[in-house]
């Protein structure tokens, strides 16, 4: 039968429903079962596309053996990590701290009845294989320590428990950073570099758009050759990579190899956002044909698979079909070669690499192995014929790839990972000159006002039209952020009401007034053993430094002088983090950057014609610093934005405090 878990809306506590596990979701009654009859807690975190997630799941849970022992011993919760980050962060914090490595999903803890944790691990088998314990006895183990040894685990638990408070950052009056925090930051990302196939680290292989982003401003900020090196060299060698999926476009979370070939294959809404953003302006930067193209496909997937019909986007792609991961974007040549043409499959054998050997368990998961015009030359053909055989080969691929069996997809909309892909859609929108894009964008912003705004305080999650759970930083840092990408694109008065209200929500729920900086979750949320204030860039960025961000810059446009003293306040409690190790930081380097020199917010006033004309001249001259908003006369504006309405456009350029006369000239504003 069903366990407790069969009336939850999670798509990931969905697959464990009917688990011989008697599972609990977090919550109180299985808090206070665990007080009551003084048991210890197995808590397992993970998500819906996560390949080990199902693996253990299939090893462990669905295994009846299994299932007595943790029945017997434990009370069992099962945890979405999308739906919980704020107990995810925890205990992955208590993870490193327990076993002095990084953790990761499945995330498998032990507690004692107060949530304190006592043992950690991530992975573990039914019987003992990859130098790890079997499942069954570890737990027995565990058990016996805490019946037996308890006064060694609570001494433990309670020095877990001081350092996790321990990590709460403090603001150092005497800790002073200078500019050279900039290029000490490049400089550790050129000791990571790797030459031969870019990013920064051996395999596994993460895109790590934060540090992409730093690099990019930075060779906008300091003219620095390097750092716009090693950021276009990455982004080539990411979208000639399997980690892209060459024929459906978007990307894999990451890439098992350090070669960017063979990804674990789930696709994450929040890697997409920010890369989608990445893409659009190495375009912009370079013109290469690559980032147009990835940037594009990108948007073709996520439309055509990611798009709820409210207009949000839905979260993620499993990794898995039919119980073996990745056979959904895989090939033989012969299935290949059956369906091309001789022309179409001699080219696209050489592109996508099917001439070379296997790279996945006996298939081949396509990526750019040569260009085009290599092709082409190698086997004596005019270009243009190679690219119309190329172009027809992957139609007829990814035609026959749609009849197979579709990876599952998690169907919930989470706040947070729509406002990352909302940003980075409506930029790459503006950037890249596809209203239809900033349309959908638009409406994703729509989506979420009208399903996950109530009373003042956002939900951090929609599914099923019923929207749950109490909205962490993230929700509301990433969302404000969006907004003002959003009102770049085409500004709406209920855009820059919403920005408002987020910003005041944010200072009222979520900020310290006296050290600095902002809890990841309300001052209302259910208590737990800790209550982070995380500022570091981990897969997505950190919400404190979004918020600073945001907030940053919503008080240059409005001259409102509280959400600048707090994005101050903020960057001041991490400044001695971010002086240590800045590239872990990099949304907060940003924060510092224009927190030194304010951005250039460029206002555009006049007839919506004339201001789309002049929007569309300036785009090739914007940096990162830039700030533009078109304003059409007729609107309702706040004072700091209400430039006096004229026949004719015009334009105010400010940075800070600081604005020049109004240009009446196109010509003069371009210089």
């Amino acid at each position: 039968m069903p366990n407790r878990l069969a009336t939850e809306s999670s798509p990931y506590l969905l697959q464990h429903a009917d688990n011989p596990v008697d599972w609990y979701p977090w919550g109180e009654e299985a808090l206070e079962k665990a007080r009551r009859e003084d048991k210890p807690i197995l808590l397992s975190i993970g998500y819906s596309a996560c390949h080990w997630c199902h693996v253990m799941a299939h090893d462990c849970f669905e295994d009846a053996d299994v299932a007595v022992v943790m029945n017997r011993l434990f009370v069992n919760i099962k945890v979405d990590r999308e739906e919980r980050p704020d107990l995810d962060q925890i205990y992955q914090s208590a993870h490193q701290l327990l076993t002095q490595r990084g953790g990761g999903w499945p995330l498998t803890m032990f507690l004692a009845p107060d949530q304190t944790p006592f043992f950690a691990g991530t992975y573990f088998p039914r019987t003992p294989r990859h130098q790890l314990p079997a499942f069954p006895d570890l737990m027995e183990n565990l058990a016996r320590a805490w019946y037996e040894r308890r006064g060694e685990v609570l001494a433990q638990n309670a020095a877990v428990r001081d350092a996790l408070a321990r990590q709460q950052p403090e603001p150092d009056a005497q800790q002073k950073v200078s500019d050279a925090i900039f290029s000490d930051a490049v400089r550790d990302l050129a000791e990571a570099f790797d030459p031969v196939w870019g990013g920064f680290s051996r395999a596994p292989k993460f895109p790590r758009p934060g540090e992409l982003f730093f690099l990019l401003r930075e060779a906008q900020r300091g003219n620095n050759g390097q750092a716009r090196d090693m950021a276009l060299f990455s982004l080539r060698k990411m979208a000639s990579g399997g980690v892209r999926d060459q024929l459906g476009g978007g990307f894999c979370r990451y890439s098992v190899d350090e070669q960017w070939a063979i990804p674990h294959f789930e696709k994450m809404l929040y890697d997409n956002g920010p890369l989608l953003h990445l893409y659009a302006d190495t375009w912009a930067l370079t013109g290469e044909a690559l980032f147009k193209e990835t940037a594009e496909d990108l948007v073709g997937w996520l439309l055509r698979e990611m798009r709820a019909p409210e207009g949000g986007f839905y979260s993620a792609l499993d990794a898995d079909t039919e119980g073996h991961e990745g056979r959904f974007y895989v090939w033989t040549p012969d299935e290949a070669r059956d369906l091309l043409s001789d022309e179409e499959y001699a080219i696209a054998a050489y592109v996508y690499g099917f001439d070379r050997p296997a790279n996945f368990e006996g298939r081949w998961n396509p990526i750019l192995a040569r260009s085009l015009a290599d092709v082409a030359s190698e086997l004596g053909v005019p270009e243009a014929d190679a690219a119309v055989w190329l172009s027809s080969a992957r139609d007829k691929l990814f035609a026959a790839r749609e009849t197979r069996v579709k990876p599952g997809r998690d169907d919930k909309q989470l706040t947070s990972w729509n406002a990352l892909m909302i940003s980075g859609l409506v930029h790459a929108g503006r950037v890249m000159g596809r209203p239809d894009w900033i349309k959908a964008a638009q409406e994703a912003v729509d989506f979420l006002h009208q399903n996950l705004w109530r009373d003042g305080r956002l939900l951090a999650s929609y599914k099923h039209g019923e929207a749950r759970l109490n909205a962490y930083l993230d929700d509301y840092a990433f969302l404000l952020d969006a907004l003002l990408e959003s009102m770049q694109a085409g500004y709406r008065e209920a855009d820059m009401a919403w920005a408002r209200e987020l910003a005041d929500a944010l200072l009222t729920h979520f900020e310290d007034p006296e050290q600095g900086g902002f809890f990841f979750t309300s001052h209302d949320h259910e208590a737990l053993i800790t209550r982070p204030k995380p500022g570091y860039d981990n897969a997505t960025p950190s919400g404190n430094g979004v918020a600073a961000f945001a907030l940053q810059r919503l008080g240059h446009l409005l001259g409102e002088t509280r959400y600048l003293d707090a994005s101050a306040r903020c960057l001041r409690v991490f400044q001695s983090q971010l002086a240590k190790q800045p590239i872990a930081y990099a949304t907060l380097l940003a924060v510092l950057e224009e927190s030194w020199l304010p951005p250039r917010v460029v206002v555009l006033r006049g007839p919506a014609a004339s201001l789309q004309e002049w929007a569309t001249a300036l785009m090739p001259t914007l940096g990162a610093r830039d700030v533009v908003l078109s304003l059409p006369n007729g609107l309702r504006l706040p004072d700091a934005l209400a430039k006096p309405e004229s026949d004719q456009p015009a334009a105010w350029v400010c940075s800070g405090t600081s604005c020049q006369p109004p240009v009446i000239a196109l010509s003069a504003l371009l210089n």
